[in-house]
């Protein structure tokens, strides 16, 4: 994301409902970012494809205002525009808690924490460390990624074959580790958008 120099925040995101290992990031983000520009940045920092709506609100699901993008084919327009929003209209305070919520067939409802506020001029999203490989798109929520995550644990599950075959894993020397975590990629993926 390209952008003026301004203020960072810090935020330490997680996805719910996912342990051993959970799957978190912590990335600094230029206060002036769109709500928009922040979802590109979450999705990269954790290796979602941005195939799904999303949307941020206070506490998720009920909770108001809803910042999401405005599309002709909502029964009803967000509270807030995700392109014209900024980050710093809602963050205020350190330690203030929001809700990331992608793909609303799958759920992966994301806790975000603004850890620090700095005084660090940035120009570009940067993360600083995570834990945890980020789960396939379409796997069924964080229900179907723990399914996933104990049929690749057992090789003479019935389903082992094609759970490996499903998510590309074609060589039988290439393994699923859901501790996975690249620092160094992830920050790449960051400054090429």
């Amino acid at each position: 994301m390209i952008s003026n120099y301004s203020m960072a925040f810090q935020f330490k995101i997680q996805i719910k409902n996912i342990q051993k290992p959970p799957v978190w990031r912590q990335i600094l983000v230029p206060e002036n970012f769109t709500f928009d520009e922040f979802h590109v940045v979450i999705q990269d920092a954790f290796g979602w494809y941005n195939y799904h709506l999303y949307q941020f609100s206070p506490t998720g699901y009920g909770s108001t205002p809803i910042i999401a993008l405005a599309s002709e084919d909502d029964w009803e327009a967000p509270d807030m525009d995700a392109e014209k929003t900024k980050l710093k209209d809602i963050f205020k305070t350190e330690n203030q808690k929001y809700t990331y919520i992608y793909d609303f067939g799958d759920d992966w409802i994301h806790s975000i924490i603004l850890e620090k506020i700095l005084d660090d001029k940035i120009k570009h999203a940067k993360c600083l460390a995570g834990k945890g490989f980020c789960p396939p798109e379409d796997c069924g929520g964080p229900g179907g990624y723990e399914r996933i995550k104990d049929v690749l644990a057992n090789p003479d599950h019935e389903e082992y074959k094609d759970t490996r075959e499903w998510l590309g894993l074609e060589d039988d020397n290439e393994v699923f580790d859901p501790n996975e975590f690249d620092l160094e990629s992830t920050n790449e993926i960051l400054a090429s958008n």
